[in-house]
């Protein structure tokens, strides 16, 4: 099963992305599959990195690294260097190779504004067109997926959120943290019948700073988010229960 290699190179910092990446190859490897991250280095396609090639990519200084998608795989390519595979060009080595399946976080889309009459950005991902062409299987999950939410963007922005609306949820259960904490709240508040307005923002690269991204979060996503659809329906349903009792109990 093919892996890319952005999370280790852009994703997360160190040693966290290594961990990460070798949790999710424990993880296929525990299946009884055989796990094959891939990545460019010197010129050519490194189709299952070793634990050596693993480590050198995820020290790799911040920026030294290239994203390798299909419009700028030939400069990842020439470039000489370590150069990250995203979606399509994973896609790309995973057929060369004779792998049929792909295992991703998720799959890039069509962003707001790609093609608004009021100046086009044209931001489409080349993910989407790979899907097209290339015969091979991608296996992806996020929280949008798994609780069937019309919301874009669970985990990104800032959020304002009213009184009520925290009061509603059962904010005191909430036992998420990281990302997942605002896929929760969101999810609760879908669930208990309020309404979520998006407002489209521009995210630039980072320039100063180091990721508050950990593996701890990653892997709080890859087990909770599916849990949810259990847990979050449960509270909110408390908070009606004693809404309504609390309602019949008025003089």
């Amino acid at each position: 099963m093919a892996l890319e290699s952005t999370l280790i190179s852009h994703g997360l910092p160190y040693p966290q992305n290594v961990a990460v990446a070798r949790a999710s190859e424990a993880a296929i490897r525990a299946v009884g599959a055989t796990p094959a991250t891939v990545a460019i280095h010197a010129g050519r396609f490194l189709i299952g990195l070793d634990d050596a090639a693993l480590e050198a990519l995820a020290r790799a200084p911040a920026g030294s690294v290239l994203k390798a998608a299909r419009p700028s795989l030939a400069a990842a390519l020439v470039g000489g260097g370590w150069a990250a595979t995203t979606v399509s060009a994973t896609m790309i080595a995973a057929q060369a190779a004779g792998i049929r399946v792909f295992a991703t976080g998720g799959i890039g889309g069509v962003h707001r504004g790609a093609f608004g009459p009021a100046g086009a950005t044209l931001d489409v991902s080349s993910d989407l067109e790979e899907l097209a062409r290339t015969p091979v299987a991608v296996v992806c999950a996020g929280p949008k997926a798994i609780l069937d939410l019309p919301q874009r963007d669970l985990t990104g922005g800032y959020k304002l959120i009213r009184r009520e609306v925290l009061e509603a949820i059962e904010l005191e259960s909430v036992r998420s943290q990281g990302y997942v904490f605002q896929v929760e709240i969101t999810y609760r508040a879908v669930l208990a019948g309020f309404r979520v307005a998006e407002v489209p923002i521009v995210f630039h690269d980072r320039t100063a700073g180091t990721s508050k991204m950990s593996w701890r979060i990653a892997l709080e996503a890859i087990w909770r988010v599916p849990r949810l659809r259990r847990s979050a329906p449960a509270a909110v349903a408390r908070v009606g229960r004693r809404g309504a009792a609390a309602t019949s109990a008025a003089p």
